[in-house]
């Protein structure tokens, strides 16, 4: 089975997030041992940013390090175990920081951004393709 990063790479749609990750400098903690749940922004997602963002993000490795460990949850956290949680909940990052869980019906959020793909599983975690980057 493939880490997180072949699997994202695999996918088709992750390829901003990668390369991202490797401006980062992340690249080798996701193909690490983990386990990590990522909360990945597809290109679209990425597309929706303005570019002075983007512009910003790539200009300090700090900055976007935090955005993207944002996406990040330590652990293997799949969505029937999201399913367990409670709307409203808050969520610790790796980074640190905690976002905001919604369920509705089938239907999950985090910070706002949908989960449009879920349960993409790795050998060192598992995948839930957003369609919005979360900021902190």
């Amino acid at each position: 089975m493939n880490d997180l990063i072949q699997t994202a790479a695999e996918a088709g749609n992750f390829k901003t997030l990668t390369a991202a990750l490797r401006t980062a400098d992340l690249l080798s903690t996701l193909e690490g041992a983990g386990p990590y749940t990522v909360f990945a922004p597809t290109d679209a997602a990425f597309a929706k940013l303005a570019k002075t963002t983007v512009a910003s993000l790539l200009a300090d490795a700090e900055k976007l390090k935090g955005v993207l460990l944002f996406h990040v949850l330590a652990g293997n956290v799949n969505a029937h175990a999201v399913g367990q949680m409670r709307d409203g909940d808050k969520v610790k990052t790796v980074s640190g920081k905690d976002f905001t869980l919604g369920l509705k019906g089938e239907a999950i959020t985090v910070n706002g951004a949908n989960v449009t793909t879920r349960d993409m599983q790795a050998r060192n975690g598992v995948i839930h393709a957003i369609d919005n980057v979360m900021m902190p």
